[in-house]
């Protein structure tokens, strides 16, 4: 089937690399414009646009896509269907119902319906996670699902890993749904709204490490955050030291202490100790903790 494609982040980049190279590759792929990004605020593509200049897909970058002169754009690629994947703006009439759109979202809905699905699932300490393809309505991520399929959480995996699974994931079942659509064999079935949970954005005071909690809790933190929004601890004299990667071990340390054994860096918590394997310090790169510690002093909380 004629495609057009909405997306943005390095997940819906992905997805957009299967699809283009299927039977239903995009006639028109929608982004936001370029932005600023990272310390230096160069002015940078979206994941999603840089893929579809990469492929060849026509593209077209805009604020709000709900404009009037962007759905004649989009209804000019004359798709016969329109496909989502974190997306980032808020789809409103007459484009919400003009085309049956399909959403690729990261998490077994209902369950995380929301903005950070795969940092909540990890944080939640789930086994399992997974991808679903629902209907876009104007609800959030409550539409009806076609397709929805499990993933399991590794003991180590970090957002970059499991993402990465979930995002090829995604790519292949949108375009299963889309071959279903095409047959007219697509089914779809309501969620249960009273088993939804919701997957806050993050928001930043969830980047600091807080010792009185349970050092398990902190290390699912960590792996949820790296490497795109990153944890830290913050020192006595103010200063974050990243953690990159970090594990829960069952050592008596005292609460907010820092000890350093077996070439690593021990934090003492509520619950058990956080083992830190990784860490960044202000303005360095990430380093195993035992070269930071040959050339920085112990930190103190």
């Amino acid at each position: 089937m004629k495609t057009v494609y909405l997306g943005t982040s390095d997940f819906a980049a992905e997805v957009l690399r299967r699809l283009a190279g299927s039977a239903h590759r995009p006639a028109l792929v929608v982004t936001p414009p370029d932005r600023p990004q990272g310390r230096g605020r160069r002015v940078q593509p979206p994941p999603a646009a840089e893929l579809a200049r990469e492929t060849g897909l026509a593209l077209l970058q805009v604020e709000d896509v709900n404009a009037p002169q962007v759905l004649e754009q989009i209804r000019a690629a004359e798709p016969e269907a329109v496909a989502v994947c974190a997306f980032g703006q808020i789809i409103r009439e007459p484009l919400l119902s003009e085309w049956q759109m399909l959403n690729v979202h990261p998490s077994l809905l209902p369950r995380w319906r929301g903005a950070a699905p795969i940092e909540r699932s990890i944080m939640a300490g789930d086994e399992l996670t997974g991808v679903s393809v629902m209907r876009v309505t104007a609800g959030l991520d409550s539409g009806p699902v076609a397709i929805r399929e499990e993933v399991a959480v590794g003991a180590e995996d970090d957002f970059e890993a499991l993402s990465g699974r979930l995002a090829e994931l995604g790519g292949e079942l949108l375009v299963r749904a889309l071959d279903m659509q095409a047959a007219g064999e697509l089914e779809l079935e309501e969620q249960d709204d009273a088993e939804a949970t919701y997957a806050e954005k993050i928001d930043p005071a969830e980047r600091c490490l807080d010792p009185a909690r349970p050092a398990e809790e902190l290390a699912r933190a960590v792996r949820a955050l790296t490497p795109h929004v990153g944890a830290y601890l913050e020192t006595s004299d103010g200063e974050r030291l990243g953690v990159r990667r970090a594990r829960p071990v069952d050592v008596g340390v005292k609460k907010g202490e820092v000890r350093a054994e077996w070439g690593a860096m021990l934090v003492g918590c509520g619950r058990g100790a956080l083992r830190l394997d990784v860490v960044q310090p202000p303005g360095g790169k990430p380093m195993a903790a035992d070269a930071y510690l040959r050339g920085h002093p112990l930190p103190k909380l």
